[in-house]
């Protein structure tokens, strides 16, 4: 198994260079000032990079939400109790009278024609059969990360490569943008110390009120996060994932490096995400041009995940819900960006005298 996971890393390779410079040569030529359409024109560049040509045209999306559970969301880090992941999966998978789903990604995403994928990673209940939920789970929930290791190293690379395997299934479908989305009560727990320890930041730097905790609850937080910090002094990334991480944020990490290894864009949605991100570009510098960060989240640590990343968010909505629902909101700027690379004509075809 580590194998497969090796040979998946090493099949990431970096964007295309040459489209990049073939785009932004392009850029200059379009019919309006240079930079007249601000950050829009830096990711159109930055797509054709991704999809190797300086006309991108990437249409498809789904958005994956893994869900999963964890021991430390006994220790009361959340405002929520845990019984609330498995029925938020059922909201995923409801039949209602808009369409399947009733959740804010499901809507959001029929609104900008998104596919929603829903996987179990880890659920701690019994879910019923479903044709439209994955089934990945090894185990209900993760350890306490406070008080030993959340998963095993097996755990983490199963889960790692299931994920891996939904985005493959979701790009061979025709998604050509994949948001990695997640559900599961405490997990901006384990996202947390994960941040920490590979930026090397203290606790109450990277550690927010999550589900929305008060102020006594959110100095206990920080208190459960440093001592999974003090618990264990692993560094290395797939170690640290295993140590502290969840199994949703091991699968998204998979559904990061396929998509990436098949030339695809990842948009990446939170801090949750962030963290599993974070776990990936450790792993695979080359990874980092193939992520789009959404929006910047309200969740205190997430500023830091980017500016590690060297990537800017495409907005600030104050969002916290998770899900994937910024990176679903998202699409349809980096849609955007791509149609006035490829749709505008340049000077000369438009015969437009400068």
């Amino acid at each position: 198994m580590m194998r497969e996971l090796q040979n998946l890393i090493q099949s990431i390779t970096p964007v295309n260079q040459a489209a990049i410079q073939r785009a932004t040569e392009r850029q200059t030529q379009l019919t309006k000032p240079t930079g007249a359409l601000g950050d829009l024109e830096a990711l159109s560049v930055r797509l054709a990079g991704v999809f190797g040509s300086e006309r991108p045209a990437p249409q498809g999306a789904a958005v994956l939400v893994a869900a999963g559970d964890h021991g430390v969301a006994q220790d009361g880090v959340s405002a929520y109790p845990p019984e609330v992941t498995p029925a938020m999966v059922l909201n995923f998978l409801a039949d209602t009278p808009a369409g399947p789903g009733g959740t804010a990604v499901n809507a959001i995403a029929r609104t900008v024609g998104a596919r929603v994928y829903v996987m179990d990673a880890g659920v701690n209940a019994d879910l019923p059969i479903h044709p439209a939920l994955h089934r990945a789970a090894v185990r209900r929930g993760t350890r306490n990360l406070r008080e030993e290791a959340a998963m095993t190293p097996q755990e983490t690379q199963t889960l790692i490569l299931a994920g891996a395997a939904l985005a493959r299934e979701a790009i061979e479908a025709g998604a050509d943008f994949i948001v990695p989305g997640e559900m599961g009560i405490g997990n901006t727990t384990p996202a947390a110390v994960i941040t920490a320890r590979l930026l090397e930041l203290d606790a109450a730097a990277v550690t927010g009120r999550g589900t929305g905790v008060d102020d006594e609850r959110l100095a206990h937080k920080v208190a459960v996060v440093q001592a999974a910090l003090d618990r264990s002094n692993v560094t290395a990334p797939l170690d640290v994932l295993a140590e502290f991480g969840g199994y949703e944020i091991a699968a998204m990490l998979g559904m990061m490096l396929q998509t990436a290894a098949l030339h695809r864009a990842v948009v990446l949605d939170g801090f949750v995400e962030g963290s599993a991100a974070l776990v990936g570009v450790a792993l695979c510098p080359a990874l980092r041009d193939y992520l789009f960060p959404a929006g910047h989240c309200a969740e205190r640590g997430h500023a830091a995940q980017l500016a590690h990343l060297g990537l800017k968010p495409m907005f600030d909505l104050g969002l916290r819900l998770g899900e994937g629902t910024g990176g679903v909101l998202a699409l349809p700027l980096l849609r955007s960006a791509a149609a006035t690379l490829r749709e505008m004509q340049t000077f000369e075809e438009a015969g437009v005298p400068t």
